[in-house]
C-alpha cells in the first residue's frame, strides 16, 4: 500500500514540491509492458495480481478521521475474503486534499497517475465538483462518500457517484419538520460554498412548496473568524424570525453555538435546527463529554443519516478500538459509508472481471505535451473498462454498514433516511425519523418498509421536544424586530362612510374596523407595537387596489380597514378571516303609492275571488243538505231556508254563524271549511296591508340583469373595486359608470335619475348601502341579489404570521358575541322592509287550490255517504196509506218509488221518518201469529239481515214493551185452551 501525506505542518515546503510537481516533469509511478498507447500488466493475466484504488479527502478533519480507518479496514477486510477477487490483492493510495481546492485538484492529478480503477471521495462537495472534470476524462469512477452537494448528481458529471445520502432528501425532511410546527419563515445560516449554497437552496425550494419561505440567507465566508459570525449573527438577532437553519462545515460548526450563547440566542423562543453536521461532530469525538460543549447546544434539533441497526453494523462498532490508524474513541455516519465504499468497488469490479472486463488503461490523444511543456499530461492515461466498470457499479444492490447500497435513476442511493434528534442534557435523544417513503414517523424507516407507504398529514408523527430554555412549549417562531420600529398600519382616510374608518383628532383614526382591528390585537399572547398611517388625502376615498399594492411593495406592513377580499388582491397579500360579509348590490329610488278606493280588492286575483265566492254558496248548500232532515235551524218555508243558506255561508267568513250543526257530516265540512277560512282571511289581512303601505320602483331596473342589458348611466363609490369589476367581468362600457364622492352624490344621482344627469342605479357593497338606505330614511332600496360574494379583512405581507394569529382572534371575537356588539355601535340603523309593488302582492288561485281542493272533495264525501243512507231508508220505508197484504203469513210491503214520492220522502224531518216505522213494526208484530211449541216464552227470531237492522235501530224500551206484550197474548191464549177443554 503507498500513501501520500500532506499536511498544514509541512506548509511552504509541501506547496512547492506540489508546484513542481504541476509544472515540471510528471514520473509515472509504474510503466510495465507498455505497448504501443496502452498499458497493461507485464503478462496480461485473466485477473490482475493488484488493483489500485485511490482515496482522497482530507485526513485531518472530522469526516477524515473516522474515514481513513474504516477505509484501511475495507481493505484488509477485501482482501481477506476469498469471495471477492480471489487471487487479486487490492491496494489503496491516500492523498490528502487539506481542505484546498486547489491542493486538491493537485492531489486527484496525481492520484490518476498511479492508474487506479476508481478515487473514493472526496468529503469536499466544492473539490468533487472540479475532480469529476478529470475522472469524466479518464473514465475513472468517482465514489464520493462524503460530498452531499445535490447539483452532483447532475448529468455533467456522469462519473460522480455518491455512496452517503444527498442533501436534496435531508433538505426535504428540514422542510417537513418546519411545517409539522407551522413555522412559515426561516433564517439560514450557512457557509458561503458550493456544499453550503446549493443545499440551502433546495430548501428553499422545499419550503415553497409548502407556503413557507427563508426570510433570510446568512452566509458567511469557509474562513469566516469570531468577529464575523458574531456581526452576523447580531444582525439576524434583529430580524423577526427566530427559527435558524444551520448548515456548516462540521469542523467549525460549534463555533456558531458559541457566539449564539453568547448573544442569548440559545434562550426561550429561539429554535436552531442543524444538519447532519452536528451529529457527525459529536458521533466521532468526545465532545459529549464535554460539559462546556453540550451546554452550548441544549434543546438543537440535528438530522443525522439513518443507518439501520444490523448484526453487520454492531460487529463493526466492536472491532473500532482494534482498527489501525484510528484516532478517536468512535466514529460517525461517514465511516460507514467509507466503508461500504470499497466494497462498493471491490464487488463491483468482481463482477467487472467476470463478465470479460479487463483491466487496461490507454493514452487520451487530446492530453499531450505541446510547444515544450514539461507538464508530461501523457502520464494521464484514461481506463479503457471505465464506462462498463461505471454500468457496473450502478447496477450493485447488497447490504452494507450503512444499510441497502442500490443506486436509482439519478445515481441516489435507494430509501434515505434520518434519524431527528434532540440534543438535551449530556447526550442526544431520537424524537423520530424521516424517510422519503412515510415521511415523519417514531417508527423505523425499516419497520416502515414493510408496510404501505403513508406520508398523510394525519400520519406525521414526533416525540415532544425540549427546546432551547430547556421548555416543551412550541416556540411562537417570531418575534418583532428588536429596536425595529412598529407596525406601519395604513388606515384608509374615507370621505363617504366615515363609521368604517376615519380620522379621529384624539387619537388619530377611528372607526368600527379600527375597534375590530385593536380588539384582535387584544387577544394576541405578545405585544404588538402600531403606528397608524392615513392613506389618501382626505378630500375623496383613496384608491383601495393601490393601497393593497404598498402593502405588498413593503410599503406598509398591513392595511386596516373596509378592504375588501377580493382575488387579485389575494395574489400579493395575505388576508385575515373576513370580519364581516360583503358583496355587491344594486340600489334604486322607490316612491309612495297612494291608496285607492277600491284597494280592499287588490289582494286577490279576479280569479280567486270568483273561487273564493262559489265555494261559499256551495259549502253553504250542502251543509244545508246536510242538516236539513235532522237540524229545525234548517227547515221552514223555502224562502227561509235560501235565506239560511246565504246568511249561514258568509257568517262564517267571521266565525259568527248562529246555526249549530247536529249531524256528523255537516260538522266533519263545517270545520274543513272554517280552516280554509281561517287561511283566507290571514291571507287577505297581511297582503292588504302591505299594498296600502307599499313603495313602487321609481325604475325598470329589477337587478344586475336588468342593469347589464340597459344603456343607462351607472352609479359606483369612489376607490371602490366595483367600478373595475363592472367594467372587466360583467363588461359594462367604462362610459356608462359615474364616480359618487359623498352620500349627497348618492342621493341626488339617484333622485334625478338617468334624464336628468344622475343615473338609473347604484352599484356599491352591501354594507355600505345598508347604512346608506338607513341614513335616507328607506327612500332607496335594493333590488334583486348579491351578485358576488366577498367579505372585509384586514390585508398583511405574503407569509406574515400576524395574519394567521388575527384569524383566530377574530374568530373568538365572533364567538364571543364582542364583535356584533361593535357593529351596533358604530353601525346601528333603522330597519328597512322590503316592499314589493301591488302585483306582487295580489295573491292567485295558485296559492290556494290545494285548499279548495281539499274542502270540495270533503264535501263531496259528505254528500256521497248522506245521499246514500238516504236510499237505503228510503228503500225501507212503507207510507201509512197504502195496504198490507200477508202471503204466507208474511206482510210483503209496495214500495211507491216516483220522483216525487222520493223528494217528499227526503224533504220529511228523520225523527217522523223513524216514528212512522216504528208505528208499522208494532201493527205488523199484533197482526202476527206466532207460534210457539213450548211453555216458554221466547221473542222470534228474526228471519232476515233486515229484520236485524230493524231491530239494532229500535230503542231498547220499544223492544222491552214487544216482550211483555207478546208475554200477554201467550198467557191468554193458554187460558182460553183450558177453559175449552172438557172437564174430568
Amino acid at each position: 500500500m503507498e500513501f501520500h501525506g500532506i499536511t498544514r505542518n509541512g506548509g511552504v515546503v509541501i506547496v512547492s514540491k506540489l508546484f513542481l510537481a504541476v509544472f515540471c516533469l510528471w514520473i509515472p509511478t509504474q510503466a510495465v509492458g507498455r505497448t504501443g498507447n496502452t498499458t497493461v500488466n507485464a503478462t496480461v493475466p485473466s485477473r490482475p495480481s493488484v488493483v489500485r484504488i485511490g482515496a482522497l479527502f482530507t485526513i485531518n478533519s472530522v469526516i477524515g478521521r473516522s474515514a481513513k480507518p474504516a477505509i484501511l479496514a475495507a481493505i484488509d477486510d477485501v482482501n481477506a475474503d476469498k469471495s471477492i477477487l480471489p487471487d487479486t490483492k487490492v491496494e489503496v493510495i491516500l492523498h490528502d486534499t487539506n481542505c484546498s481546492g486547489f491542493l486538491g485538484t493537485v492531489e486527484a492529478l496525481q492520484l490518476m497517475e498511479n492508474e487506479v480503477i476508481a478515487a473514493i471521495g472526496p468529503q469536499s462537495s466544492g473539490i468533487a465538483h472540479v475532480i469529476s472534470h478529470v475522472v469524466n476524462e479518464l473514465h475513472v469512477p468517482l465514489v464520493s462518500f462524503g460530498a452531499t452537494d445535490p447539483t452532483l448528481s447532475a448529468l455533467q458529471y456522469p462519473y460522480f457517484l455518491r455512496s452517503t445520502q444527498n442533501d436534496y432528501f435531508q433538505m426535504y425532511g428540514i422542510a417537513d419538520f418546519l411545517d409539522y410546527y407551522g413555522w412559515r419563515e426561516v433564517i439560514a445560516i450557512f457557509v458561503d460554498d458550493d456544499n453550503g449554497r446549493n443545499g440551502i437552496t433546495v430548501l428553499g425550494d422545499a419550503l415553497a412548496k409548502k407556503r413557507a419561505k427563508i426570510s433570510y440567507k446568512a452566509a458567511f465566508s469557509p474562513g469566516a473568524n469570531i468577529s464575523d459570525i458574531t456581526d452576523l449573527l447580531a444582525g439576524v438577532n434583529q430580524m423577526e424570525s427566530r427559527v435558524f437553519v444551520v448548515h456548516v462545515n462540521p469542523d467549525t460548526g460549534l463555533r456558531i453555538f458559541s457566539v449564539a450563547t453568547k448573544l442569548g440566542m440559545m434562550t426561550g423562543g429561539y429554535v436552531w435546527i442543524a444538519t447532519d453536521w452536528l451529529p457527525s461532530v459529536l458521533d466521532s469525538s468526545d465532545q459529549r463529554a464535554n460539559p462546556e460543549i453540550m451546554n452550548l447546544i441544549q434543546g438543537v434539533v440535528a438530522f443525522r443519516h439513518h443507518t439501520p441497526d444490523t448484526d453487520l453494523k454492531r460487529r463493526f462498532v466492536s472491532r473500532w478500538n482494534n482498527l489501525k490508524d484510528k484516532e478517536t474513541a468512535s466514529f460517525n455516519s461517514y465511516a460507514l459509508y467509507a466503508y461500504d465504499s470499497v466494497w462498493l468497488v471491490a464487488r463491483a469490479f468482481d463482477v467487472f472481471l467476470k463478465n470479460g472486463g479487463a483491466l487496461s488503461f490507454t493514452n487520451d490523444p487530446r492530453l499531450h505535451d505541446t510547444r515544450g511543456s514539461s507538464l508530461h499530461l501523457s502520464s494521464l492515461r484514461a481506463f479503457e473498462g471505465g464506462p462498463q466498470f461505471l454500468q457496473t457499479i450502478l447496477s450493485m444492490n447488497f447490504t452494507g454498514l450503512s444499510g441497502q447500497i442500490q443506486f436509482d435513476m439519478d445515481k441516489n442511493l435507494v430509501r434515505p433516511a434520518y434519524d431527528i434528534l434532540n440534543i438535551g442534557g449530556s447526550g442526544m435523544r431520537s424524537i423520530g425519523y424521516w424517510s422519503n417513503y412515510s415521511g415523519l414517523s417514531v417508527e423505523a424507516p425499516e419497520i416502515l418498509y414493510k408496510k404501505p407507504p403513508n406520508a398523510s398529514t394525519s400520519n406525521q408523527k414526533l416525540l415532544s421536544v425540549i427546546w432551547p430554555g430547556d421548555t416543551t412549549t412550541k416556540p411562537k417562531g417570531w418575534v418583532f424586530p428588536f429596536k425595529g420600529k412598529p407596525l406601519r398600519i395604513a388606515v384608509p382616510n374615507r370621505v363617504i362612510y366615515p363609521e368604517f374608518a376615519t380620522r379621529d383628532k384624539n387619537s388619530g383614526v377611528k372607526g368600527y374596523c379600527i375597534d375590530v382591528f385593536e380588539a384582535a390585537v387584544k387577544l394576541l399572547p405578545y405585544a404588538v407595537p402600531l403606528q397608524y398611517i392615513l392613506y389618501g388625502q382626505g378630500d375623496r376615498n383613496p384608491d383601495y387596489n393601490n393601497l393593497v399594492y404598498e402593502v405588498a411593495q413593503n410599503n406598509f406592513d398591513a392595511a386596516v380597514g373596509d378592504v375588501t377580499i377580493i382575488t387579485n388582491r389575494t395574489r400579493i397579500v395575505d388576508f385575515t378571516q373576513p370580519y364581516m360579509e360583503s358583496g355587491l348590490v344594486v340600489v334604486v329610488p322607490v316612491e309612495e303609492v297612494k291608496s285607492s278606493p277600491w284597494s280592499f280588492l287588490k289582494p286577490f286575483t279576479a280569479q280567486m275571488w270568483c273561487v273564493t265566492g262559489a265555494f261559499f254558496f256551495f259549502v253553504g248548500a250542502v251543509v244545508w243538505i246536510l242538516e236539513h232532515r235532522t237540524n229545525h235551524e234548517f227547515r221552514g218555508p223555502p224562502r227561509k231556508q235560501l235565506v239560511t243558506i246565504f246568511w249561514f255561508s258568509f257568517s262564517t267568513m267571521f266565525f259568527s254563524h248562529k246555526e249549530t250543526t247536529v249531524s256528523t257530516l255537516g260538522r266533519l265540512v263545517l270545520i274543513i271549511w272554517l280552516f280554509v277560512v281561517l287561511i283566507i282571511n290571514s291571507s287577505y289581512t297581511a297582503s292588504l296591508t302591505s299594498i296600502l303601505t307599499v313603495q313602487k320602483l321609481s325604475s325598470q331596473i329589477e337587478g344586475i340583469d336588468s342593469l347589464i342589458s340597459s344603456t343607462q348611466p351607472i352609479g359606483v363609490q369612489d376607490g371602490s373595486f366595483a367600478k373595475k369589476y363592472l367594467t372587466d367581468e360583467l363588461n359594462i362600457a367604462e362610459s356608462r359608470i359615474v364616480t359618487l364622492k359623498s352620500q349627497q352624490d348618492y342621493i341626488d344621482a339617484l333622485q334625478r335619475g338617468p334624464k336628468a344627469g344622475g343615473v338609473v342605479a347604484i352599484v356599491d357593497e352591501l354594507p355600505y348601502i345598508q347604512l346608506f338606505i338607513s341614513n335616507t330614511n328607506c327612500r332607496f332600496r335594493t333590488v334583486g341579489q348579491e351578485f358576488t360574494r366577498s367579505g372585509w379583512g384586514f390585508a398583511f405581507q405574503r407569509d406574515s404570521p400576524l395574519a394567521v394569529d388575527l384569524s383566530t382572534a377574530i374568530l373568538q371575537l365572533s364567538e364571543n358575541g364582542d364583535l356584533q356588539k361593535m357593529h351596533d355601535k358604530w353601525l346601528t340603523r333603522n330597519e328597512c322592509t322590503q316592499e314589493n309593488d301591488i302585483d306582487s302582492n295580489q295573491l292567485s288561485l295558485q296559492s290556494f287550490w290545494g285548499l279548495f281542493l281539499v274542502c270540495g272533495i270533503a264535501c263531496l264525501l259528505a254528500l256521497i255517504v248522506f245521499f246514500t243512507r238516504v236510499f237505503c231508508q228510503y228503500m225501507r220505508f212503507i207510507p201509512e196509506d197504502e195496504e198490507e197484504k200477508e202471503v204466507d203469513e208474511e206482510i210483503q210491503p209496495t214500495k211507491t218509488r216516483s220522483f216525487k214520492g222520493m223528494m217528499d220522502f227526503v224533504d220529511r224531518k228523520e225523527a217522523d221518518i223513524k216514528k212512522i216505522r216504528r208505528q208499522q213494526r208494532k201493527d205488523r208484530e199484533s197482526n202476527i201469529d206466532e207460534q210457539s211449541s213450548s211453555s216458554s216464552t221466547r221473542f222470534r227470531t228474526p228471519s232476515s239481515f233486515r229484520d236485524i237492522i230493524s231491530f239494532i235501530d229500535d230503542k231498547e224500551a220499544d223492544i222491552k214493551e214487544k216482550i211483555h206484550r207478546q208475554k200477554r197474548k201467550q198467557r191468554g191464549r193458554s187460558l182460553d185452551e183450558q177453559s175449552n177443554s172438557p172437564t174430568l
